[in-house]
This record gives structure tokens, sequence and C-alpha cells, in this order.
């Protein structure tokens, strides 16, 4: 079984199981062990949902979904970049919103960067693979990663802002592995 956290009006494919924050919160492990067996997932999509948590909250969601995956489950998790170096978009995903408390960027509680995205995981007992990032340097790092294990749409090849080689919008982009021993 693979589901979506938060997914919104985001078609992921039938494959999945959407859900949204009201059915299944992240902060709520009471209403994942009445909803999925333990080490019964073997995917969860996360994209752009972590940001309205705070880093400790982070780490907690990350624990709450840790026995319910497979050993060898993952979670795909987009978040936007704080180390892009894109004056614009830095003020769209801003801590805060830009604006209104209505647009999107509202309810973010922080801006991750590939060390304290990978740093919240592994505190959680999670491996962590890159798939998307910008370094210190502002530098744009990306490997081949197959959308079959979850399709990240505000991503380089993705989004539909990103044209002609001009990257526009972005996301952080991780695989959180839980460990095939279980630990």
């Amino acid at each position: 079984m693979k589901i979506v956290i938060g997914a919104g009006d985001y078609d992921k494919g039938k494959d999945w199981l959407h859900t949204q924050e009201e059915e299944l919160n992240l902060l709520n492990a009471s209403q994942w062990e009445a909803k999925f067996p333990r080490e019964s997932l073997t995917a969860i999509l996360a994209e752009h949902v972590w940001e309205h948590l705070t880093y400790d909250e982070g780490i907690e969601a990350a624990k709450t979904c840790f026995p319910f995956l497979k050993p060898g489950g993952h979670i795909r998790c987009a978040v936007p970049d704080g180390y892009f170096q894109n004056e614009s978009y830095q003020h769209m995903v801003q801590v805060g919103g830009p604006g209104p408390k209505d647009h999107p960027a509202a309810g973010h509680k922080i801006l991750y960067n590939f060390n304290t995205l990978t740093q919240m995981f592994q505190s959680a007992g999670y491996k962590v693979n890159l798939l998307e990032y910008c370094n210190e340097q502002g530098i744009f790092h990306s490997v081949p990663w197959d959308t079959k294990d979850g399709f990240i749409y505000r991503s380089a090849l993705h989004d539909h802002r990103n044209q002609d080689g001009e990257l526009q919008v972005i996301s952080l982009i991780v695989d959180a592995i839980k460990p095939s021993d279980g630990s």
C-alpha cells in the first residue's frame, strides 16, 4: 500500500491512497494505528507538507510514520529548498508566507535545506537519499528518480514553470528510507 499525505487536489495516481490532514494527521499516531497495520506501507508521499511542521514536529511526524513502513519502505518528501538562490522563490516560500493568511505558504513554519531535512529524518531512524537539492552555494544537484515511487510535481523536471533549462521553482526532494533491518 502507498499513501499520499496532504494530497490536496493533486492526483498522484490510482495506486496511491490519497489522504488529507483531517483524516490522517502526521502528529496523531492513533489515527495511523486505526487505519494501518504495522509494516503495511511501502511508500508515503508528502509533497510540500513537512514545512508546515516545526523541526521538532517534523521529527515526531517521521517517528509516527516509521512503524507503519515496511523495512526498506520510504517517505518521499519534497519541501521548499532554503538553498535555492532565487529571490522571488525565497519570497514566495518564506516562513509565514509572503502575504495574506490564505496564501499557501502562510502556514510555513520552517525552511529546510538538505542538511536540516537530512538530519531531521536521520534523527527519527531513517537513511536518507537526496534526489533533488541545492548545496550551500546554491548549486542544484539531482539524481535520476522514478515517479512510480512518488510523483513530485514541484520538481526540476515536472513543474511547468521550469522551461528552457531555467529553474524557477524546485523542491528539495529526499527519500527517507526505513532500514531493512527494521531498526
